[in-house]
Formats: C-alpha cells, structure tokens, sequence
C-alpha cells in the first residue's frame, strides 16, 4: 500500500513540474526584440558623411583645422577627401566642398 502511494505521489509530483516547465517554455523573454512576420530583415548602416567645422587654428605658417572634434593640416584627408585650403574661418575640400566656421552671436559686422 505504501509504495503504491509513493509511486502515486511521485507520479503527480513529475506531471506538475513537467506541466509548470512546459508553461514556461511559452513564456515570452521581455528582453526579446518583437516577433517578425518570418521575413528576415536586414538593418542597412547609413554613413554619415556630415563634416562639421569645430575651429580653426593659425599658428605662424602651420594650419590647423578641427572637423567633427578631430584635428587635420593642410593636404590630409578627412573622410576620404583631402583639405586643400585652411582659411581664417573656412577649410576648403578637393571635392568642391568649403566648410565655414559658424558666426558668433557676439559678432557684429559695421560697429
């Protein structure tokens, strides 16, 4: 009588625990990006080919400009283009392009 009750109460105790697991195995992670429609998506990366002007610095016959926080001479190349000309408020690139310094509030042309 005893083992048929052990194996009994053995038998209920696994079917819950398997029950209990297989409601898991449904749960969705809330960590998980969002379920797709099957189709496989790919993300393209954009280039950002933006060139800020951040300053420029003149110090005797050496020229230096800082675009988009890092600092180029004369004659190198920021994304695959080269500076040709370092001005006093521009920098002039081979490909056409002329990135000017934005204007200060505080300067005021005619006083």
């Amino acid at each position: 009588m005893l083992p048929k009750k052990i194996s009994a109460l053995l038998i209920a105790f696994l079917c819950s625990t398997l029950g209990l697991n297989l409601n898991a195995a449904t749960l969705r992670d809330p960590t998980k990006p969002g379920y797709s429609s099957g189709k496989s998506t790919s993300v393209k990366s954009t280039v950002n080919n933006s060139l800020v002007l951040n300053s420029i610095v003149n110090k005797g016959s050496s020229a230096y400009a800082v675009i988009n926080n890092q600092i180029f001479t004369l004659g190198e190349s920021v994304k695959g283009v080269k500076i040709v000309h370092i001005g006093k408020d521009s920098v002039s690139l081979a490909d056409g392009r002329k990135l000017t310094l934005f204007q200060s509030i505080t300067d005021f042309k005619g006083l």
